[in-house]
Order: structure tokens, then sequence, then C-alpha cells
């Protein structure tokens, strides 16, 4: 075990004299607070920095400390103060790397009562008036100390109009000014007030440097507390000392003076590491009835169902970096390392993101949900029946190999359980289930067949040619893409539910209009056809019955082309092996998701375009 940590801060005996009571229990991160560079720790670089600063008298006239919760921001800010106006025990001395800790400075601003040493709460006191008084005393020199220190917590806190009061003063304080801010939002703060300090970043602690500093204030404290508890208390903590000194603290209270990690488990309402690694197994394995089991014993034994998927989130990440990276796990225990490396060996990349995706989703439901446990379970169950699922591509070519697609690759497949519940093979436990999702992305379309999505989202093309530079359309069809691919929406949904061809060639058009049809068609069509051909172009009313609409027409084709697709081979393994799944469109190879696709005869087919009004009742007002 680590020594107990030296010169931590002091306030008076802990003891009164005999025959007096004792003073009030101070809790460990106030008793245990550094009250010099020597003690802080995690922070070397900035430690360094500094104390190189004050040795050097290059000391900035602003700090600005940022960094997560307990990482010691207002503590820093203290050990400086001490810093700057340590006098020595002779009374002589001047700024110093390492503080006295006897002379009256450095006793009354450990205590909090100096008078040159001002610490402000901006998030209690944000208005401007605050800053105000700030400026007013900034022009007063201190009076006892060396320096006036002005030491501002939360300064994000401050209203925009406090900020700009404070600039001025900030860049040029009077010479025995010193500010120092400390923030976990910096970026909360305006780039002007930054500009204007010197920015230190304090990092969260490393675990390892936690386990020792909790052991020795154990060891101070006369606890005793096993290894095991200590990790789990540093691991807890998230690189935050004071986070973890308050675990500690209530550690000791809860389990009377000896700390073990089953009791540091039913506080923290942990679930034991081993017991998230088996649980993560029979997840990934898909044994659904031994996941709710295990997922039940741990509930019962006090394991928040949050936490036990925050578990199961970051072993998921350290299963995915010990695929990726092997040596990732060395710190790890060598039995959790070899089972985990077994883990990253069996399980494909695929199926670690997808697990990962899930439980994102899981964990975001549980925290919302009225009955954590119940959204859970939901969710370990949603993973265990997706774990090893096919991917698209694998489903796909396993069909056109004439076999059922089967696990993803790298997933064992799971042995054939009784009771019918949860996990076996892929295409079996689907074809219990009514509709199934295949892919989450779209499907890319290669067949020389009519092709059919099936998938949650419908097959598109991925090639198309070129515009011409200048357009020619050679018949009524390719005129209707032209407008799609200006984007001439209303014009387009008229000419396809609302014109009957009589006549079309190069420069010619003549139709029969319906009644919602616009009265001013023809002259547009001559106008912009001319405009985007460069030829003159002549549009014509006819009382002559014409072709069937483009609406109509392409109804039709798509009835032809869903029969085809019916009748194909391969669609028709894929719905027997998909029960549920439905034929929802059918394109031919290379064919675009545009309104008049599947009508272009000849020439350039157009880019898609946006959607375009399916109500045939357009106010002619909007034409």
């Amino acid at each position: 075990m680590a020594q107990a940590p030296k010169g931590s801060e002091t306030r008076g005996s802990e003891t009164k004299s005999a025959g007096t009571s004792a003073l009030p229990y101070r809790v460990l991160a106030r008793k245990y607070r550094p009250v010099d560079f020597t003690t802080l720790i995690g922070q070397e670089a900035m430690v360094r920095t500094l104390r190189n600063a004050i040795a050097t008298g290059r000391i900035a006239h602003a700090f600005m400390l940022t960094g997560v919760r307990g990482v010691g921001k207002t503590t820093t800010a203290r050990i400086i103060a001490r810093a700057l106006n340590c006098v020595g025990a002779d009374g002589k001395g001047g700024p110093t790397v390492d503080p006295c800790g006897v002379c009256d400075n450095c006793k009354a601003i450990t205590e909090d009562r100096h008078v040159d040493v001002i610490e402000m709460d901006a998030a209690s006191r944000t208005g401007i008036d605050d800053v105000r008084e700030l400026i007013e005393g900034v022009r007063y020199r201190p009076v006892s100390a060396r320096y006036k220190v002005y030491i501002i917590d939360e300064v994000h806190m401050l209203s925009e109009k406090a900020f700009n009061a404070l600039l001025k003063t900030l860049e040029e304080p009077p010479p025995h000014v010193k500010f120092l801010f400390a923030t976990t939002e910096i970026r909360k703060v305006p780039v002007t007030v930054l500009s204007r300090c010197q920015r230190f970043d304090l990092k969260r602690v490393p675990q390892e440097t936690l386990i020792a500093h909790f052991a020795g204030i154990a060891a101070a404290e006369k606890v005793e507390i096993s290894p095991e508890a200590l990790v789990l208390l540093a691991r807890a903590a998230d690189g935050s000392v004071r986070d973890g000194l308050s675990m500690l603290d209530q550690a000791i209270a809860h389990g009377g003076g000896v700390v073990d990690a089953a009791q540091v488990r039913d506080m923290l309402g942990l679930a034991d590491r081993g017991r998230v690694l088996e649980l993560f197994e029979k997840t990934m394995r898909g044994d659904a009835p031994a996941v709710m089991a295990a997922l039940g014993e741990m509930h019962d034994s006090g394991a928040d169902p949050v936490v036990i998927l925050q578990d199961l989130l970051e072993l998921t990440h350290w299963v995915t970096r010990l695929k990726v990276a092997p040596e990732a796990g060395a710190n790890s225990a060598d039995s959790e390392r070899a089972q985990g490396l077994a883990m990253a060996a069996k399980l494909s990349m695929a199926s670690l993101t997808r697990a990962w995706t899930l439980l994102m989703k899981g964990l975001q439901e549980t925290l919302g949900a009225p009955s954590p446990v119940r959204a859970a379970e939901m969710a370990l169950i949603r993973l265990c029946y997706a774990a090893d699922l096919p991917s698209p591509s694998d489903a796909i070519k396993a069909l056109q190999n004439g076999a059922s697609p089967g696990p993803s690759a790298g997933v064992a497949a799971p042995a054939p359980r009784g009771g019918g519940g949860g996990g076996g093979a892929a295409a079996a436990r689907l074809a219990t289930q009514p509709i199934v999702a295949v892919a989450t992305q779209p499907v890319v379309a290669m067949a020389t067949q009519p092709v059919v999505a099936v998938a949650t989202q419908p097959v598109v093309a991925v090639a198309s040619q070129p515009a011409a530079a200048t357009p020619n359309p050679k018949n009524f069809t390719e005129v209707v893409a032209l407008f799609e691919a200006r984007r001439e929406a209303r014009l387009v949904h008229h000419l396809m539910h609302h014109v009957h061809e009589v006549r079309c060639e190069p420069g010619l058009i003549e139709f029969r209009p319906q009644p919602k049809a616009p009265p001013d068609l023809a002259p547009r069509l001559s106008e912009l056809l001319s405009q985007w051909t460069g030829r003159r172009w002549i549009a014509t009313v006819s009382s002559a019955a014409g072709k069937p609409t483009l609406n109509e027409q392409k109804a039709a084709k798509g009835d032809e082309l869903r029969s085809q697709a019916e009748n194909n081979p391969l669609v028709q393994a894929i719905l027997k092996t998909f029960p549920g799944a439905r034929l929802d469109a059918v394109r031919r190879k290379g064919e675009q998701a545009s309104l008049v696709a599947g009508l272009v005869e000849a020439g350039d087919e157009p880019p898609a375009a946006e959607e375009y009004p399916a109500d045939d009742d357009v106010p002619e007002s909007e034409y």
C-alpha cells in the first residue's frame, strides 16, 4: 500500500484537549486536500510548468484552470495563492514553489480567512454588479500579502455583460493583482477571456494513481480495504479524486472500518466483473433464457440495470480494442485478458459494432423508462436475437448459392436448446418471426433480372450517366424527364397525371389535357422547351383521345415487373426464407428512383428529384 499522503490540509488539532469533545468530523476529501505541489497528484505537467514559472519569476497575471469535477482546480488555485504570498518562517522570503506552511499568510490562506485572497463563486454571483464590485477592489493594494489574489470558481457561469466588464481589467491588471479562474465548461468561456489567461487543462487522474492514493489514505485512517475494492472505487471515480474519496468515505462507514469488494459492489450497485463477462458471452451467443436468468440474479443482488448496460458497453469497447490491438489489455488481470482475447477472436467486428449500437440504444431507453429493469431486459433480448444475424451481403450470397443464411462470419453458431427460447441459427430463429429487417443500409442492385427490395429500405441504383450539355428530347417521355431534371415539379405533376399524348416529335408536342390541367400549359411548354433546347418548340392542344397518361403507363409496367419479380427464383427463395417479408418495390438494373423511371426509352436519364405532389388537386394559383 502507498503511504499516507503528506502535507494534507489541517485546520487546527483534530481533537481537543482531554476532557473536551472531539471536533466535528471532516470528510476525507477535505481532510486530505493537497496544500502544496508535492501532494497534488495526477497533474505532473501542470505542476512542472508552475514550478518553473514561479522559480524564474515568469508568473502570469491570470490563470485559467479547467478540467472535470474533482481533479483539483480550486485546490491548485489555493496552492498558487500560497506560493505567491509565502514569506517563509523568518518572514523575509519571496514567492516559492514550496510554501512553508507556517507563516501567517500560508496559515490564513489554508484556513480560507486571508483578507487578500478573495474567493468568488460565479455560480451564485453571475451579474455585472458583482464584477463591478470586484473591479473596484482591484484598485487597492493588498492589506498584508504580497499579491491580492482573486479566485473565481465556475467562471463560465458569469453573464455576457459581466465578462465584457472584466475584459479591460483582466488584460492590464495592477501589478499587485493575480486572477485564478476555475471552470468545468471551458467552451462556455468567451475566447476574449481565454486569450488573456494562461490556460492549464487538468487531466483525469489515472486509475493506478487513484488506487495508490486511496490505499495510502486507508492506511492513514487505519482501515482494512481489499485490493479489489480499491480497483472498484478507482474505476467508479472516473478520474475524479474528490468523487473517489467521497465513495471511500461511504465505503468505510458502510463496512464499519473493514472494506471488501462485495460491500463496495453492494454500495455502488455494481455487478461483479466476472458475471458481466459471463452475461456478455451469453448475450453474444444468443442464449436468451440464460441471459434473462443472469440479469434477474444480478438485479436481485442489488445491481442497477443502467450500470449493467454501462458495464456491457465498456466490455464491448474493451473486447473491440483487444480485437484491433491485442496489446491494449496488458493492464488487465491475466484470466480476464485471456477471456477477453478468446471472445475477440470468436466475434466478428460487425457483431461487436452491432452490439455497441444496440446497447447504446438500450441504455438510452433504460434511462428514460418507467421500469429500468424491463427496458434492460428488452435491450438484451434484442441483442440476443441480432447477435448472430448475417450481414446483408452474406445473406444474399447464401441465397444465391442455394443455402440458408447462417450466422455472420466469426460468430460461433449456438447449440440447439430446448424450451424454444432464443438462440439457434439465424434462419431457424427468423422463421418463427413475422417480419425481419435483413439490413440497415440500402442494398445495391447488381442482378440482370428485375431486383426486389426485401430489406427495410428499397433497392437503389448506384450508377447514372451524365446528362448531355444540350438536351434534345425525342419523345414525350423524354420531354417529361427533362422537366423533372429541371426541377419543374408542378409541370411534371400535370404532364404525368393530366395529359394524354397525341403526337410528339422534336420541335412539336400535341396533347389532350384533362380538366385539371392548367389552361396555359401549352404556351408554358413551348417557352421552356425552346429555352432549354435552343430550338423552337410548338405545343398544341388536340381533341383526339391520345395515349394513356404516363402515370397510367407506369402503373401498368409496374404490375408487369412485379409479376416477373414474383416468379423469380431468387425472390421466391428470399420470401420462403424470411416468412412475413413482402415485395416492396421493383426496378430494373440501373433504373433511377424518379417519377418517370421505367418509361424513358432513349436518351439520358434524369437525376432523382425531390418528392412531387401526389394530390391531383393542385391549386392553379400556385402554378
